[in-house]
């Protein structure tokens, strides 16, 4: 059985996208079987893996509101072991949509549940709020991964995630696990990058990875070419960080 890990954070541009897609690359590359599911109305995964947003007619929208089995909606990739369930704008009326629905919370769990045998794992991209689509990725997930900005306000909300991922253990999903803490856009010639970096490891210890992702102008360009920068530019510092991490987090899934 394959894992589902949620990638989150309620902020915007601290490198959950990113993550999403270079993490699921990587994993990809190293023979596990990943799917990408994009939740964010944005469809920037979508768009950074070479999918036109909003072109698909299957997409997560109909996916998460039932009207669509989750194989029905798949992607294949041009990369070995990596498939794609595209995000919708339409994805934005969800939030509004689920609200007068029994069960609200368990709409993805239910509709991933087919896919969890095929996969080792099932990755989210979450969207940059802590509404009813992401409150649906932690009820399904078996482990968060959480991204954070080396920078000061990336620190603030960063206690109400925390608490939301209590709240989700206590009311929703009793098995949800943190998987880790992964620092993106580290600049460690800058000071406060450095108190950062320091202050979040202090706080979670063992839960952060020891790589960090550094800032990366390759990074950057990557999704403008629809490529993972694992085949967009391999030797990059942004990379060999990817490359890292997924090695790090296949050894803490070990038993």
């Amino acid at each position: 059985m394959g894992r589902i890990v949620s990638i989150t954070n309620q902020k915007g541009g601290v490198g959950k996208t990113t993550t999403a897609i270079n993490l699921g690359a990587c994993l990809a590359a190293e023979g596990r079987r990943v799917l990408l599911v994009d939740l964010d109305a944005q469809a920037n995964a979508s768009s950074g893996l070479g999918v036109p947003k909003n072109s698909p007619e299957k997409n997560a929208y109909h996916v998460l509101m039932g009207t669509l089995p989750a194989g029905e909606a798949l992607l294949a990739l041009p990369y070995p072991n990596f498939h794609l369930l595209p995000a919708h704008r339409d994805l934005t009326g969800a939030e509004l949509e689920l609200v007068e629905m029994e069960g609200r919370e368990y709409f993805l769990k239910k509709a991933l549940a087919p896919l969890h045998p095929r996969y080792d794992f099932i990755l989210l991209d979450c969207p940059p709020s802590l509404g009813l689509v992401t409150l649906n990725a932690l009820a399904a997930a078996d482990g968060v991964i959480i991204t954070l900005q080396s920078e000061y306000f990336a620190l603030e909300g960063l206690g109400e995630l925390v608490q939301t991922i209590e709240r989700v253990r206590e009311g929703l999903n009793a098995f949800l696990e943190i998987d880790g803490v992964l620092l993106t856009m580290v600049d460690e010639r800058t000071n406060l990058s450095q108190q950062v970096t320091a202050e979040i490891r202090r706080h979670f210890a063992r839960e952060v990875f020891d790589t960090a992702i550094p800032r990366s102008v390759r990074l950057g360009e990557a999704p403008s070419f629809g490529r993972p920068i694992l085949y967009y530019d391999p030797r990059s510092r942004g990379a060999i960080a990817y490359k890292w991490v997924a090695d790090e987090y296949l050894a803490r899934r070990k038993p």
